[in-house]
């Protein structure tokens, strides 16, 4: 299971915070990889299919009961559903994240309730805004200190990122999990960053 990236998606999720770094681990600029390194699986709150903010519904490969203990990294997708109850049932596998030294990113409200259950006490990281990781963190946020006002902050296997930042996020994971050369990383991002136009003028 470990070359297993796991995306939590929870309800009215953020669906172009997911795209930069599944299309990255999946294929190159050429196409499908035929031997990826890595392998995307969906988990969610139950294995009824998930919906995103826009409407499109995923069909999970793992709910939160029974998704695996061992992957290459936990990815947190950002949406609506982390102020919600169904979020507290996220909190001990993140804890067990942590404790073991997996990769976990975390982008937008995902940051945010990293923020509310003192994940981000240890690290340092950015979000959504300090303020905004003030106010869902309350007490278990103590680490202000060590917010950086970036787009993506990647510190000791824990990435963060704000909402706008789906492709700095995807950069950064994708470099912690050697899923290319830096080199190839750096022109995946520039690509996108940049527009073909830019990066190839006439």
């Amino acid at each position: 299971m470990r070359n297993e990236i796991l995306y939590i998606l929870l309800p009215d999720y953020a669906a172009h915070e997911v795209v930069y770094l599944s299309q990255a681990i999946a294929s190159d600029e050429y196409a499908l990889k035929e031997k990826p390194k890595y392998v995307n699986k969906v988990v969610a709150p139950t294995m009824e299919p998930i919906k995103s903010i826009g409407g499109f519904k995923t069909l999970p490969d793992y709910s939160l009961d029974t998704m695996p203990d061992d992957y290459g990294a936990l990815v947190l997708i950002g949406g609506f559903g982390w102020s919600t109850p169904v979020s507290e049932k996220v909190v001990p596998i993140v804890r067990h994240a942590i404790e073991n030294g997996k990769i976990v990113g975390a982008i937008c409200n995902a940051a945010s309730f990293m923020a509310k259950h003192g994940f981000l006490n240890s690290v340092k990281h950015t979000g959504n805004g300090l303020e905004q990781l003030k106010l869902w963190g309350g007490d278990n946020y103590i680490n202000s200190g060590e917010y950086i006002h970036a787009q993506a902050v990647s510190d000791n296997n824990v990435v963060t990122a704000n909402g706008s930042a789906t492709l700095e996020f995807a950069k950064e994971l994708l470099l912690l999990l050697e899923n290319d050369t830096p080199e190839r990383i750096e022109m995946y991002y520039r690509f996108n960053k940049l527009g073909f136009c830019n990066l190839f003028p006439k």
